[in-house]
């Protein structure tokens, strides 16, 4: 049956958009502000895994054995997160007392930096991904086909959303996290140290925005350096779509807006697929801005 294999496919994109979405809403549940560059730390994740895979770690493992694939994701994750700790540092931090547009105008500066150097370095031509996954099929009959890149999108993107709610809610720097989008003042006078909570956040969603561009590239084997435009503005709806700085509202958003996607395409449909998106954003801001599973919140003028 059709709808079993885009319900798999609709899964596997909404995964993606969730990692991405999670960055969108720590971001937004700290500082309250939307880091509009977080699509372009998910553009560098997909170049970080493309070089580590053709020019690095097949030097030591086979691409596509685990061990290089595990490898590929780690230095990806791991220099996106070094990625946000330096976009925090340098672009927001001196701002954090500024007003919220100014902030968002260098969130958009730093978008189109990214962008465009990716341009200088990379180079303007889509690259092949590599293929550090086997496309084999896992389950094959006549209504429904899994393939190998499926399954490991859907678990890792499983596996890094539950070590992230390990995270939030079991450990000290989480309580943190969750003192200081309560409210920050009053976890800086409970001896929290604010810019480091803050840092952390980024660290955590850069990292996960660069699993997330390696999960792409191996399903849809091209990069370039404008690729994070579309994906990083789908997961924004997403995360709206859930409820903006609600965790498990962001991957719930990214997997309906992977669904609808998905299911739009199925019907032959695929040009309004962006549209459809955009308009899901639209309707949810007019009937309830709050999100899915976002709390209304009373602000004091």
């Amino acid at each position: 049956m059709q709808i079993l294999q885009q319900l798999v496919n609709g899964i596997s994109l909404g995964a993606i958009y969730a990692l991405i979405a999670l960055g969108y809403t720590m971001i937004y549940g700290v500082l309250r502000f939307i880091n509009f560059a977080h699509g372009d730390v998910f553009m560098v994740g997909s170049y970080v895994g493309y070089y580590a895979a053709t020019y690095w770690v097949s030097h030591f493992f086979p691409v596509g054995s685990l061990e290089s694939t595990v490898l590929v994701f780690l230095i990806s994750m791991s220099v996106c997160a070094a990625l946000g700790a330096s976009i925090e540092f340098l672009a927001y931090r001196p701002l954090r007392s500024r007003p919220k547009l100014t902030v968002l105008i260098t969130a958009i500066g730093v978008s189109l930096f990214l962008e465009y150097t990716g341009q200088l370095f990379f180079g303007p031509n889509p690259r092949g991904f590599p293929p550090i996954i086997s496309n084999k099929a896992v389950i094959h009959s006549s209504s429904i086909t899994i393939n190998m890149i499926q399954v490991v999108v859907i678990t890792v993107s499983l596996g890094l959303m539950l070590l992230l709610r390990v995270i939030v809610m079991r450990t000290k720097i989480g309580t943190a996290m969750r003192a200081v989008s309560f409210n920050q003042q009053a976890a800086s006078l409970m001896g929290i140290n604010i810019s480091r909570v803050i840092t952390f956040t980024f660290i955590i969603g850069s990292a996960l925005a660069g699993a997330g561009g390696v999960l792409y590239g191996t399903m849809y084997p091209s990069i370039e350096p404008l690729m994070g435009i579309l994906p990083g503005l789908k997961a924004f709806v997403a995360a709206v779509l859930g409820g903006i700085g609600n965790i498990p509202g962001a991957a719930l958003g990214g997997m309906i807006i992977g669904l609808v996607e998905t299911f739009v395409s199925g019907t032959g449909a695929s040009t309004y697929r962006d549209a459809i998106a955009f308009g899901i954003l639209i309707a949810i801001l007019v009937f309830k801005p709050s999100g899915l599973l976002g709390k209304r919140e009373i602000e004091k003028v």
